[in-house]
């Protein structure tokens, strides 16, 4: 304890002169900050094996937060940064991570078309798979989004909740290894359903009218949540030259990032879905609305931004 008082008080000493800030030390004081924080937390866990020492122990436990509060999260998250990740990185990892999307796109088609295909073929399949209430309005050539637009706001928030959630949970079952194909190949098989039971009822129009302002954001943000899903099942099951649990780290980080991109798109998704898809503006601006988006989104995922830091 002679020996390392020194150096305790002079880690003490500059995070009380730094303020909070790290651009109040200089240069030595910088280096000398993060060597003593380095010491002072190998310090701690040398006192926290000897049962004497607990309140030496409390005390450098403080002075190690304090300094790794100072160090980690001294600095505030500039505007610059998150704009950087949605310009640059956000598409950068859908481009190297496409493969897994592409299979989520995959499963999805699949589902959409058996649903298809069991629909026109078996009569009673809809009814039993979107229940009675639902092909109810299909019979009566009603769309039952109608109800949403005496709700807009809390129509809006359900939405996007439900949207974020379905998204969230495709990824997280992505260690299940089948959760993330399963959800995939679910949401595909619904579609397929209610756009043969429209269909067969003269109601295409009216259905494709209003998937096609939200549908060409929410879509590709569920097919991107599922190739994250994906992604970490890779990592685990492929790891190739890597450990296991250094792959799995890495698909991660990637997959996560896929998820957190997608937010936006399934938060406008949601909005658009609540206040213009139900509306009676016109059909020809609801498809024209659908393919500016589209190409939008199209434009932003494949620029090939790069920046040095990313090199």
């Amino acid at each position: 304890m002679a020996k390392r008082k020194a150096h305790w008080s002079r880690f003490e000493e500059l995070i009380k002169r730094s303020g909070g800030n790290l651009k109040a030390l200089n240069r030595s004081e910088l280096r000398d900050l993060g060597l003593l924080y380095r010491q002072t937390a190998a310090d701690l866990a040398v006192a926290r094996e000897d049962s004497t020492s607990s309140q030496l122990a409390a005390y450098l436990n403080q002075l190690v937060t304090r300094g790794h509060n100072l160090i980690y999260l001294g600095q505030k998250h500039r505007a610059k940064g998150i704009l950087s990740f949605y310009s640059v990185t956000w598409p950068r990892i859908f481009r190297e991570t496409f493969p897994a999307t592409l299979l989520a796109i995959g499963i999805f088609a699949a589902g959409m078309i058996a649903g298809w295909a069991l629909t026109l073929r078996d009569a009673g399949f809809a009814h039993r798979f979107l229940g009675p209430q639902m092909m109810e309005t299909i019979d009566r050539h009603q769309m039952w989004t109608h109800s949403v637009v005496a709700i807009k706001p809390l129509a809006a928030s359900f939405i996007t909740t439900n949207n974020l959630t379905v998204s969230f949970t495709t990824f997280a079952l992505g260690l299940t290894i089948v959760g993330a194909m399963w959800m995939m190949l679910f949401n595909g098989l619904m579609m397929g359903v209610i756009g043969a039971a429209t269909w067969k009822a003269g109601m295409a129009v009216s259905l494709w009218s209003f998937v096609a302002p939200h549908g060409v954001l929410e879509l590709p943000a569920i097919f991107i949540a599922g190739g994250a899903g994906l992604e970490m099942a890779r990592g685990l099951l492929f790891p190739g030259m890597l450990p296991r649990g250094t792959s799995l780290a890495e698909a991660g980080s990637r997959a996560s990032k896929l998820v957190l991109g997608a937010v936006p798109l399934l938060l406008a998704a949601g909005t658009i879905e609540a206040f213009f898809s139900p509306s009676d503006a016109p059909v020809a601006a609801k498809f024209a609305l659908g393919s500016i988006l589209f190409g939008a989104l199209l434009t932003w995922l494949t620029s090939a931004v790069t920046k040095r830091s990313d090199l």
